[in-house]
Parts: structure tokens; sequence; C-alpha cells
């Protein structure tokens, strides 16, 4: 069963990069303060995570701080210096926090994991967009299928 309207994000530990090197934080410390529109992917440095989602937030950033959005944070199955590289190579800077979730454990706790064995990648993240209050589900927008019309930014900001 995957999270809710009205669910609590889990505690579960991910990480970041502080300083070039990985650091362990837990979800709830992370992302369970303010505002925070918390989107998943699949995988970094693939062609529509890479070519629009990930960039619609960087784009749209000034536009989600003036709806209220204290923190926009992007997370994949993928480890913490392969999602620090890939934010390095968007430019994201402090747009967006790059949050790694290397073994699963947030993606599985909160149910939108998907199968990527079929294309060499194992488990990963459906695409998704979610906004939190203070670490509750108050949206959540679950791609439908494998393209992006629900969970980009722009999509967001309708909705808040």
């Amino acid at each position: 069963m995957s999270i809710a309207v009205g669910d609590t994000i889990p505690d579960i530990e991910v990480m970041t990069t502080a300083g070039g090197a990985p650091a362990h934080v837990q979800s709830g410390d992370l992302l369970g303060k303010g505002k925070v529109v918390l989107f998943g992917v699949p995988g970094a440095f693939t062609p529509t995570c890479s070519d629009y989602h990930l960039p619609s937030y960087v784009i749209r950033q000034e536009e989600l701080k003036a709806k209220g959005v204290d923190t926009v944070a992007c997370i994949s199955v993928n480890d913490p210096f392969v999602m620090a590289a890939w934010g390095d190579s968007q430019n994201v800077g402090d747009s967006v926090l790059m949050v790694a979730d290397g073994n699963g454990a947030f993606t599985a706790a909160i149910g939108l994991e998907m199968d990527g064995s079929g294309f060499g990648l194992g488990t990963r993240s459906q695409r998704y967009a979610m906004v939190l209050e203070d670490g509750v589900v108050t949206a959540l927008f679950v791609e439908p299928g494998g393209g992006l019309t629900v969970s980009a930014a722009d999509a967001v900001l309708a909705a808040l």
C-alpha cells in the first residue's frame, strides 16, 4: 500500500552530501519541517529525469517559494555520489536538495517502488511528487505510466 494524503512520511535513513562527503540523515529531520515538495525519480541521469523532471523544479524554484514552499527535494534510488554529480551537472545549486535513497528503504516504506529489472535497473522509484507540511502528505501526484504528466513542477504549482 502506498503512502496517501494525511499520512506522515516514514523516518528512514537517507543520504545527502555535505562538503563533498556523504552524510547520513533521517528523512523526518530532512523533510519533516515546513512546507516541502518532494519528488521522486526512477534514476539520476536518465533521459526524462534529466531533460524535464529535475529541470522543471530548478526553473520554477522562485514560483514554488512564492507559494510558501520552504524546501524542494529530489529523491532517487541512487547513491549520494551519483545524486551530487547529477545535481552538479544540472546546475541545481541550492535550489533542489538532492537526496539519495541508495538501498530503496524510503521508497519501499512509502510503497512507491517499481521493478525496473526489465530495463536492467533493478528496484527503482516510481515517478511522483508530494507536498508535505511538517512531514504530513497534503498532496500526492503519482505518474500513471512512464511519462511526465502529473509530477512536474508546473503540475504541482497548479495544485498549490
